[in-house]
């Protein structure tokens, strides 16, 4: 292999390794983005319908029942912003990312 082909494939892991999985919101839903892991924090912004968001970490937080079931994970989708799990239909129960710090 090249020095440029092995930059060109180390280059490529770095995109890979750095790329997020998407998630799409319940279908009817607008959610509503909090800027900590639960109710009590500020609304930073409100989700249109149809979405998907990256899900960067999650946190436990405050319990929230969804159509998607009772939890207490919220999905960190960019920095201070935060939706509840019973929102994101990740096909688990648990963590699909790291926790947050």
């Amino acid at each position: 292999m090249t020095v440029e082909e092995t930059n060109t494939a180390e280059r490529a892991g770095l995109a890979a390794a750095t790329e997020v999985a998407r998630y799409p919101i319940a279908p009817g839903y607008r959610v509503n983005v909090r800027s900590g892991p639960g109710t009590k924090y500020s609304i930073v912004r409100t989700l249109a319908l149809g979405v998907s968001v990256p899900i960067y970490c999650q946190k436990a937080g405050e319990w929230v029942s969804g159509p998607y079931g009772t939890t207490n994970l919220w999905d960190n989708i960019a920095p201070g912003e935060f939706v509840s799990d019973a929102y994101v239909k990740t096909g688990s129960d648990g963590y699909v990312a790291p926790r947050c710090g």
